[in-house]
């Protein structure tokens, strides 16, 4: 069964920095690409960023120029490299590895960001 564990999270103030890191394990696939979410409290959960194999990547449109995706795809990890922290970007960040058939979650590492 496929693994997936997120560490780096933590309490940070605003203007702060954070550098999350997500590792898979268990993977007998390519992951399609591989990308970080955000959730807060009664709300859905929603995509921060994407990177693929390519090194192409996208962001949500409320970190770009602030947040960085990386991935190494021999190594199955991904990290976002979050500067310039805003109270909003405050949540339970998830990692997610994509297969033709389905998304892998990690547990989550939660960001709180203190104005």
């Amino acid at each position: 069964q496929v693994l997936v564990m997120e560490s780096g999270g933590g309490l940070v103030q605003a203007g702060g920095s954070l550098r999350l890191s997500c590792a898979a394990s268990r993977i007998d696939f390519r992951p399609n690409s591989m990308g970080w979410y955000r959730q807060v409290p009664g709300k859905q959960r929603e995509l921060v960023a994407t990177i693929w194999p390519d090194g192409d990547s996208n962001y949500a449109n409320s970190v770009k120029g602030r947040f960085t995706i990386s991935g190494d795809y021999a190594k199955n990890t991904v990290y976002l490299q979050m500067n310039s922290l805003k109270p909003e970007d405050s949540g339970d960040y998830f990692c997610a590895v994509r297969s033709d058939a389905r998304t892998y979650w990690g547990q989550g590492t939660q960001v709180t960001v203190s104005s």
